[in-house]
Protein backbone atom coordinates (compact mmCIF):
# COMPACT_ATOMS: atom_id res chain seq x y z
CA UNK A 1 0.00 0.00 0.00
CA UNK A 2 1.01 3.38 -1.00
CA UNK A 3 -0.20 6.77 0.02
CA UNK A 4 1.05 9.75 -0.79
CA UNK A 5 -0.18 13.81 -1.47
CA UNK A 6 -0.92 14.72 -5.25
CA UNK A 7 -1.47 18.63 -3.84
CA UNK A 8 -3.55 20.11 -1.26
CA UNK A 9 -7.13 18.31 -0.99
CA UNK A 10 -6.20 15.58 -2.77
CA UNK A 11 -4.90 11.84 -1.59
CA UNK A 12 -3.72 9.23 -3.40
CA UNK A 13 -2.97 5.62 -2.83
CA UNK A 14 -2.11 2.68 -4.53
CA UNK A 15 -2.51 -0.63 -3.25
CA UNK A 16 -2.97 -4.87 -3.89
CA UNK A 17 -5.32 -6.50 -1.77
CA UNK A 18 -5.88 -10.45 -1.58
CA UNK A 19 -9.77 -11.23 0.23
CA UNK A 20 -11.50 -8.86 2.72
CA UNK A 21 -9.66 -5.72 1.92
CA UNK A 22 -11.85 -2.51 4.21
CA UNK A 23 -14.85 -3.55 6.00
CA UNK A 24 -17.46 -1.02 6.36
CA UNK A 25 -16.72 2.65 6.61
CA UNK A 26 -17.07 5.96 5.07
CA UNK A 27 -14.86 9.21 4.50
CA UNK A 28 -15.93 12.54 3.84
CA UNK A 29 -14.35 12.85 0.24
CA UNK A 30 -14.89 12.32 -3.16
CA UNK A 31 -13.26 8.71 -3.69
CA UNK A 32 -12.31 8.32 -7.72
CA UNK A 33 -10.01 5.47 -8.64
CA UNK A 34 -9.29 2.84 -11.20
CA UNK A 35 -9.40 -1.03 -10.98
CA UNK A 36 -5.48 -2.08 -12.44
CA UNK A 37 -5.81 -5.91 -12.26
CA UNK A 38 -8.24 -7.98 -11.08
CA UNK A 39 -12.09 -8.14 -9.89
CA UNK A 40 -12.40 -4.86 -7.12
CA UNK A 41 -15.95 -5.95 -5.05
CA UNK A 42 -18.06 -3.75 -3.26
CA UNK A 43 -20.95 -2.84 -0.99
CA UNK A 44 -22.01 0.62 -1.76
CA UNK A 45 -25.71 1.78 -1.20
CA UNK A 46 -27.09 -1.06 -0.86
CA UNK A 47 -25.99 -2.76 -3.80
CA UNK A 48 -22.90 -5.00 -4.58
CA UNK A 49 -21.05 -3.69 -7.56
CA UNK A 50 -17.76 -5.30 -9.35
CA UNK A 51 -15.08 -3.19 -11.23
CA UNK A 52 -12.67 -4.92 -13.67
CA UNK A 53 -9.48 -3.39 -15.09
CA UNK A 54 -10.81 -0.34 -17.49
CA UNK A 55 -13.54 0.50 -14.86
CA UNK A 56 -13.92 3.72 -12.94
CA UNK A 57 -15.21 4.11 -9.54
CA UNK A 58 -16.46 6.75 -7.78
CA UNK A 59 -17.76 6.98 -4.40
CA UNK A 60 -19.98 10.19 -2.98
CA UNK A 61 -18.89 11.64 0.22
CA UNK A 62 -20.18 9.96 3.27
CA UNK A 63 -21.49 6.91 1.97
CA UNK A 64 -20.92 3.73 3.67
CA UNK A 65 -18.72 1.07 1.49
CA UNK A 66 -16.56 -1.78 1.65
CA UNK A 67 -13.85 -3.39 -0.44
CA UNK A 68 -12.85 -6.86 -1.40
CA UNK A 69 -11.17 -9.27 -3.66
CA UNK A 70 -13.79 -11.09 -5.98
CA UNK A 71 -11.68 -13.39 -6.94
CA UNK A 72 -8.84 -15.58 -5.13
CA UNK A 73 -6.20 -13.69 -7.48
CA UNK A 74 -6.66 -10.75 -5.30
CA UNK A 75 -7.14 -7.18 -6.63
CA UNK A 76 -4.98 -3.61 -7.96
CA UNK A 77 -6.28 -0.28 -7.97
CA UNK A 78 -5.33 3.53 -7.97
CA UNK A 79 -7.60 5.80 -6.01
CA UNK A 80 -7.85 9.73 -5.18
CA UNK A 81 -9.23 11.17 -2.31
CA UNK A 82 -10.65 14.76 -3.26
CA UNK A 83 -12.17 16.95 -0.85
CA UNK A 84 -15.58 18.37 -1.76
CA UNK A 85 -14.41 21.75 -1.37
CA UNK A 86 -12.18 21.06 -4.23
CA UNK A 87 -15.28 20.03 -6.36
CA UNK A 88 -17.83 22.57 -5.54
CA UNK A 89 -15.36 25.63 -6.28
CA UNK A 90 -14.38 24.07 -9.98
CA UNK A 91 -18.56 23.59 -10.34
CA UNK A 92 -18.66 27.19 -9.35
CA UNK A 93 -16.60 27.98 -12.41
CA UNK A 94 -18.12 25.39 -14.84
CA UNK A 95 -21.68 24.31 -13.88
CA UNK A 96 -24.28 25.91 -16.01
CA UNK A 97 -27.29 25.38 -13.25
CA UNK A 98 -25.10 25.95 -10.59
CA UNK A 99 -22.19 25.39 -7.88
CA UNK A 100 -24.48 21.99 -6.31
CA UNK A 101 -21.65 18.80 -6.04
CA UNK A 102 -22.22 16.06 -8.78
CA UNK A 103 -23.91 13.08 -8.40
CA UNK A 104 -23.48 10.04 -10.17
CA UNK A 105 -26.37 7.45 -9.91
CA UNK A 106 -23.97 4.20 -10.78
CA UNK A 107 -20.47 4.02 -9.09
CA UNK A 108 -19.18 2.24 -11.69
CA UNK A 109 -18.48 3.81 -14.93
CA UNK A 110 -16.64 3.76 -18.36
CA UNK A 111 -15.40 7.18 -18.79
CA UNK A 112 -12.22 8.02 -19.88
CA UNK A 113 -12.23 11.70 -18.80
CA UNK A 114 -12.55 10.39 -14.83
CA UNK A 115 -9.54 7.42 -16.05
CA UNK A 116 -7.52 10.20 -17.00
CA UNK A 117 -7.67 12.41 -13.93
CA UNK A 118 -6.62 9.56 -12.13
CA UNK A 119 -3.56 8.33 -14.26
CA UNK A 120 -2.61 12.34 -14.49
CA UNK A 121 -2.33 12.24 -10.70
CA UNK A 122 -0.41 9.38 -10.49
CA UNK A 123 2.11 10.86 -13.18
CA UNK A 124 2.57 14.43 -12.35
CA UNK A 125 4.25 16.19 -9.48
CA UNK A 126 2.47 17.69 -6.60
CA UNK A 127 1.68 21.46 -5.91
CA UNK A 128 -1.23 23.54 -6.30
CA UNK A 129 -1.23 24.43 -9.83
CA UNK A 130 -1.47 20.54 -10.18
CA UNK A 131 -4.14 20.46 -8.18
CA UNK A 132 -6.56 22.62 -9.54
CA UNK A 133 -5.76 21.15 -12.93
CA UNK A 134 -6.78 17.63 -11.30
CA UNK A 135 -9.54 19.45 -9.87
CA UNK A 136 -10.87 21.40 -12.70
CA UNK A 137 -11.12 18.37 -15.05
CA UNK A 138 -12.31 15.70 -12.12
CA UNK A 139 -15.69 18.47 -12.04
CA UNK A 140 -16.02 18.02 -15.83
CA UNK A 141 -15.70 14.60 -15.69
CA UNK A 142 -18.10 14.08 -13.37
CA UNK A 143 -20.38 16.37 -15.00
CA UNK A 144 -20.41 14.44 -18.14
CA UNK A 145 -21.00 11.45 -16.51
CA UNK A 146 -24.01 13.07 -14.85
CA UNK A 147 -24.98 14.87 -17.73
CA UNK A 148 -24.77 18.51 -16.09
CA UNK A 149 -24.27 20.96 -18.71
CA UNK A 150 -20.99 23.01 -18.26
CA UNK A 151 -21.21 26.67 -18.97
CA UNK A 152 -18.95 27.95 -21.94
CA UNK A 153 -16.11 30.35 -21.50
CA UNK A 154 -17.52 33.76 -22.70
CA UNK A 155 -15.62 37.07 -22.14
CA UNK A 156 -12.12 35.85 -21.92
CA UNK A 157 -10.07 38.49 -20.30
CA UNK A 158 -6.77 38.37 -22.38
CA UNK A 159 -5.10 40.82 -20.33
CA UNK A 160 -5.37 38.81 -17.10
CA UNK A 161 -4.13 35.76 -18.56
CA UNK A 162 -1.09 37.03 -20.02
CA UNK A 163 -0.51 38.59 -16.28
CA UNK A 164 -0.54 35.35 -15.03
CA UNK A 165 1.78 34.10 -18.23
CA UNK A 166 4.24 36.63 -17.11
CA UNK A 167 4.56 35.14 -13.86
CA UNK A 168 5.10 31.92 -15.46
CA UNK A 169 7.91 32.62 -18.08
CA UNK A 170 9.78 35.28 -15.33
CA UNK A 171 11.39 32.34 -13.75
CA UNK A 172 10.83 29.38 -15.41
CA UNK A 173 12.66 26.48 -13.26
CA UNK A 174 10.88 27.97 -10.83
CA UNK A 175 7.46 25.80 -9.15
CA UNK A 176 4.89 28.80 -8.79
CA UNK A 177 1.68 28.25 -6.65
CA UNK A 178 -1.85 29.44 -7.95
CA UNK A 179 -2.05 32.26 -5.45
CA UNK A 180 0.42 34.33 -7.32
CA UNK A 181 -1.43 33.86 -9.92
CA UNK A 182 -4.70 34.62 -8.89
CA UNK A 183 -3.09 38.10 -7.43
CA UNK A 184 -1.12 38.84 -10.83
CA UNK A 185 -4.23 38.00 -12.61
CA UNK A 186 -7.19 39.22 -10.48
CA UNK A 187 -9.13 35.79 -11.66
CA UNK A 188 -10.09 32.88 -8.98
CA UNK A 189 -7.49 29.81 -9.86
CA UNK A 190 -10.40 28.06 -11.21
CA UNK A 191 -11.63 31.17 -13.21
CA UNK A 192 -7.72 31.60 -14.67
CA UNK A 193 -8.13 27.78 -15.13
CA UNK A 194 -10.58 27.78 -17.86
CA UNK A 195 -9.66 31.43 -19.40
CA UNK A 196 -6.18 30.00 -19.78
CA UNK A 197 -6.93 27.06 -21.53
CA UNK A 198 -9.75 28.92 -23.28
CA UNK A 199 -6.72 31.78 -24.96
CA UNK A 200 -3.57 29.56 -24.54
CA UNK A 201 -4.64 26.33 -25.76
CA UNK A 202 -3.43 24.39 -22.28
CA UNK A 203 -3.59 25.24 -18.46
CA UNK A 204 -1.44 27.23 -16.52
CA UNK A 205 -0.25 23.50 -14.67
CA UNK A 206 0.96 22.44 -17.76
CA UNK A 207 2.29 25.78 -19.56
CA UNK A 208 4.41 25.94 -16.20
CA UNK A 209 5.48 22.10 -16.35
CA UNK A 210 6.60 23.16 -20.09
CA UNK A 211 8.63 26.09 -19.23
CA UNK A 212 10.55 23.79 -16.57
CA UNK A 213 11.49 21.34 -18.99
CA UNK A 214 12.41 24.14 -21.37
CA UNK A 215 15.14 25.55 -19.23
CA UNK A 216 16.30 21.93 -18.35
CA UNK A 217 16.74 21.30 -21.38
CA UNK A 218 19.45 24.28 -21.57
CA UNK A 219 20.96 22.76 -19.05
CA UNK A 220 21.41 19.12 -19.84
CA UNK A 221 24.65 18.23 -21.34
CA UNK A 222 26.70 20.10 -19.13
CA UNK A 223 25.09 19.45 -15.86
CA UNK A 224 23.77 16.21 -13.88
CA UNK A 225 20.72 14.73 -15.02
CA UNK A 226 19.55 14.21 -11.19
CA UNK A 227 20.81 18.01 -10.37
CA UNK A 228 18.90 19.52 -13.24
CA UNK A 229 15.69 17.72 -12.12
CA UNK A 230 15.92 19.17 -8.74
CA UNK A 231 16.55 22.60 -9.80
CA UNK A 232 13.48 22.38 -11.94
CA UNK A 233 11.64 21.58 -9.20
CA UNK A 234 10.66 18.28 -10.13
CA UNK A 235 10.53 15.57 -7.19
CA UNK A 236 12.60 13.23 -7.97
CA UNK A 237 14.94 12.04 -11.56
CA UNK A 238 12.38 9.24 -12.70
CA UNK A 239 9.59 11.87 -12.45
CA UNK A 240 11.69 14.11 -14.68
CA UNK A 241 12.32 11.63 -17.00
CA UNK A 242 8.67 10.78 -17.40
CA UNK A 243 8.16 14.28 -18.39
CA UNK A 244 10.77 14.92 -20.11
CA UNK A 245 9.62 12.12 -22.33
CA UNK A 246 6.19 13.57 -22.42
CA UNK A 247 7.22 17.08 -23.45
CA UNK A 248 10.01 15.87 -26.13
CA UNK A 249 9.56 12.17 -26.71
CA UNK A 250 12.97 11.49 -25.57
CA UNK A 251 14.47 11.04 -22.59
CA UNK A 252 16.92 13.50 -20.06
CA UNK A 253 19.49 10.96 -20.83
CA UNK A 254 19.34 10.39 -24.68
CA UNK A 255 19.33 14.09 -25.11
CA UNK A 256 21.97 15.12 -22.77
CA UNK A 257 23.95 12.44 -24.83
CA UNK A 258 23.10 14.31 -28.42
CA UNK A 259 24.19 17.44 -26.86
CA UNK A 260 27.95 15.81 -25.63
CA UNK A 261 28.42 14.71 -29.21
CA UNK A 262 27.14 17.86 -31.12
CA UNK A 263 24.14 16.36 -32.47
CA UNK A 264 21.36 18.77 -31.08
CA UNK A 265 18.49 19.00 -34.07
CA UNK A 266 17.60 22.71 -34.58
CA UNK A 267 13.90 21.91 -32.78
CA UNK A 268 13.01 18.34 -31.01
CA UNK A 269 11.07 17.05 -34.23
CA UNK A 270 13.37 16.99 -36.56
CA UNK A 271 14.84 13.41 -36.79
CA UNK A 272 18.15 12.55 -34.42
CA UNK A 273 20.30 9.30 -34.17
CA UNK A 274 18.67 6.58 -32.58
CA UNK A 275 20.71 5.57 -29.61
Amino acid sequence: MDWSAAGGGIQRLRAWFAGAAYGRHRHDTYAVGITDAGVQTFWYRGTVHRSVPGDVIVLHPDEVHDGYAGTSQGFGYRILYVEPHLVAEAMRCIAAWGPALPFLREPVVQSRALRAVVESAFSNDAGSLATEDLALALAEGLCAEASIATAAVRNVDVAAVKRARDVLEARPQRMVHSSELESASGLSRFDLARQFRAYLGTSPYRYSVMRRLEWARTQLGSRAIADVAADAGFADQAHFTRAFRGGFGMTPGRYAGLVKRGVVPASLEARVPAS
